[in-house]
């Protein structure tokens, strides 16, 4: 049998095998197609065709396209059109439930934990786990990691408490051959000032900074980049305080390597008058009570459960145990007036700070009868460094605290203040000061964290007048993620922290605004191998 179209497509006839006979003639109506139909056809395959575009390429993507039959398809896009979930959406789910059920079972005496991935992989593969029993292997896996990431780094920032709590064998070396030329080389013992210029250390009208250190490295880079960051050098006169073993080696460096024209003057704790006569009680007790020296030196994680310890928490519980806040040095600013008697405005600054711009603008700065003029460490969007309130230093769950102290009250910072010392001298500061040290001594050290600021920002309440915030830029210490275009912006720049420039836990990228005051082809750093980085 056979069909036969005719040209027209208007007739088809059915015949026999052998052609002779025509078993059927069908016509063919004419099929007419208005002009308005095939319009409205091709408006509809126009706005069609995106989405059949748009669907292929989404069938590309993902892998679809690997179907070898329109049923695949179906299958695959079907549920995704009708918000269904696949098998994949819904073992994840049954997957998490498993988790959570075997999070608080009990643990298998028997259960032996892979010690990796790849170990874990072939354990699964030769023991045919259940889903249940992977799901216990890999939450106990994880529970441990972690727990040894926390040991990890709670022993990272105890190794990086002793690197910052130690002293570097180059300055160590560097005081000790420093000392030596001073009882063997009678320049290194000449007189600083020289006689005739002992007058302008007590002359209000040059500008007049305060350094008190041990770390002879340090003084030297604080006082140089001073000197040559001013406008004035000659204007400069510089009042080095350290202590009874420092003194001769930090004498001989100021005599041996001259700022001239600015005037250094070095003084050990030990020559002061003042110190001599009143003893300092209260400092002494602070620096050779034995609570207080276990507190330092005792293990600060022994019983300690690490599970309920914050990492942050902890490593500002070893920044407050640093030994120098048990040193009458760090303590010394607070008799400035007393040592200083013929002096009327200071500069008070600390020896892990570096000067970049000229400072002679500060003793214009109208402290309107304040004494302390500082900058304020709660108005920055830095939670570590620049959003410090009361809060932060004290405990406000001691009655005391609580109820003399306002908790939201904003912080200031020590590192580089402006010293009225008339105003102060009129003043309870240094009283105020004694009776909280004491207080805190006899409430066995549970006001607040040890250290100089805590004290001092309630003995200066109310007698701070903050500055702007260009003057003194903090926290190169603290973190790494300081912006290098800030630091460079900065009048006083402060490693405050444990991570100074002169230790190797230093950061690389902040070290260099350091270095770059100290004088590496000085014949002693080059004996003591202080290298360059």
């Amino acid at each position: 049998m056979h069909l036969r179209f005719s040209p027209s497509m208007r007739s088809i006839t059915i015949s026999s095998n052998n052609g002779f006979i025509d078993l059927m003639k069908i016509k063919v109506a004419a099929c007419h197609i208005s002009y308005r139909t095939l319009f409205h056809t091709i408006l509809i395959l126009a706005f069609l065709l995106p989405f059949v575009f748009i669907l292929t390429a989404l069938v590309t993507l993902e892998g679809v396209n690997k179907c070898s039959s329109f049923d695949c398809l179906g299958r695959r896009l079907g549920p995704k059109f009708l918000g269904r979930v696949d098998d994949s959406t819904r073992l994840v789910r049954d997957f998490y439930k498993i988790l959570k059920e075997v999070k608080t079972g009990e643990i298998p005496a028997d259960l032996k934990l892979p010690d990796s991935f790849d170990q874990l992989v072939s354990d699964m593969k030769n023991n045919n786990y259940d889903t249940k029993t992977f799901a216990l292997v890999l939450t106990r896996m994880m529970e441990k990691f972690e727990r040894e990431i926390k040991e990890s780094k709670f022993a990272e920032l105890m190794n990086k408490h002793f690197a910052a709590s130690s002293i570097p064998k180059g300055i160590h070396c560097l005081t000790l051959r420093l000392t030596d030329e001073y009882s063997s080389n009678a320049h290194a013992r000449r007189q600083l000032p020289p006689p005739e210029l002992l007058p302008l250390l007590t002359d209000n009208n040059y500008h007049h900074f305060i350094l008190s250190t041990d770390n002879i490295l340090a003084a030297s880079v604080v006082v140089t980049s001073t000197v040559q960051s001013s406008q004035n050098p000659e204007m400069i006169v510089f009042h080095v305080i350290t202590d009874r073993k420092t003194y001769a080696g930090m004498h001989s460096w100021f005599a041996l390597n001259s700022v001239f024209p600015a005037i250094v003057e070095v003084k050990g704790i030990h020559q002061f008058d003042w110190l001599t006569r009143e003893n300092v009680p209260v400092l002494e007790a602070v620096e050779h009570q034995n609570g207080i020296r276990n507190y330092y030196h005792g293990n600060y994680v022994l019983g300690a459960n690490l599970d309920d310890i914050n990492l942050r928490n902890f490593a500002s519980i070893l920044q407050a145990r640093s030994p120098k806040y048990i040193s009458l040095l760090n303590h010394i600013r607070i008799y400035i007036p007393e040592l200083f008697p013929n002096l009327d405005k200071v500069v008070f600054l600390d020896d892990d700070v570096v000067v970049q711009r000229d400072l002679s603008p500060l003793w214009d700065i109208d402290l309107n009868g304040k004494v302390n003029g500082a900058v304020e460490t709660c108005r920055g969007e830095d939670e570590w460094v620049m959003s410090k309130h009361f809060r932060n230093y004290f405990n406000f769950s001691h009655p005391v605290i609580s109820k003399k102290l306002d908790p939201e009250e904003c912080a200031w910072a020590y590192g580089m203040n402006i010293f009225d010392l008339r105003a102060w001298r009129t003043t309870n500061i240094r009283k105020t000061y004694h009776q909280w040290l004491k207080e805190n001594l006899q409430s066995n050290l549970t006001m607040w964290k040890l250290g100089t600021l805590p004290p001092a920002l309630i003995a200066f309440k109310g007698h701070v007048q903050p500055i702007d915030p260009s003057w003194h830029m903090l926290g190169l210490g603290y973190q790494n993620k300081t912006d290098v275009e800030n630091v460079k912006n900065a009048a006083v720049i402060h490693y405050n922290g444990q991570s100074k420039p002169w230790l190797n836990i230093g950061f690389e990228h902040l070290r260099p605004f350091w270095t770059m005051y100290v004088n590496y082809s000085n014949e002693f750093i080059r004996n003591c191998h202080i290298l360059e980085p």
